[in-house]
């Protein structure tokens, strides 16, 4: 197990360890988020898509956590597929600056699974503490840094039909490293 400091997981230094749970949809559904992400680009938006990096992908967070070892999620997969519903929209708002993400539909199956995530992958300090069951709002994110007009413009763009699909897959980021273990 690795421990470190607090750091937040976007801006993680190298010196600095984030560890983040994600759950990995399935390819139609995953095409349907990139689908959305290219909407924003298409209207100049912020939008997730524009991150090129290999390991970007639609997720949805399960946990963060500034310690974490891989190898205790490894059994968790077991309980994969579980449906994954993409409802409607969810704002994230802090200081004039807004996130936009897709709300996940809970069922009882995702549900479960977080809750072996989060006992798995042990508590979590003040900062994630909003990954913990009973505190976790699922979501997909679809841009960040909007300000008030570019999120009314981004709302405007997008589709946002309801996606029924299911979770596939899980991994762990690790953002200090850059490095993406997969699980399932």
């Amino acid at each position: 197990m690795v421990k470190v400091r607090n750091a937040d997981v976007r801006n993680a230094r190298e010196d600095e360890r984030v560890f983040s749970v994600e759950l990995i949809p399935d390819a139609a559904t995953d095409a349907a988020v990139r689908a959305e992400w290219g909407r924003l680009i298409e209207a100049g938006l912020p939008s997730a898509g524009r991150h090129e990096g290999e390991s970007n992908r639609p997720h949805v967070t399960l946990a963060v956590r500034e310690a974490l070892d891989p190898a205790a999620l490894a059994p968790i997969s077991a309980l994969l597929p579980v449906p994954l519903e993409l409802g409607g929209t969810l704002v994230f708002g802090r200081e004039g600056r807004f996130v936009l993400a897709r709300a996940v539909v809970m069922t009882r199956k995702l549900l479960d699974l977080h809750r072996a995530v989060a006992f798995a992958a042990g508590a979590a300090g003040p900062r994630y503490g909003n990954t913990m069951p009973d505190r976790w709002s699922p979501h997909v994110t679809l841009a960040r840094r909007l300000d008030a007009d570019g999120l009314a413009h981004a709302l405007s763009v997008l589709e946002l039909r309801a996606v029924d699909g299911a979770a596939v897959g899980l991994r762990v980021w690790d953002a200090g490293n850059k490095r993406v273990t997969t699980l399932r």
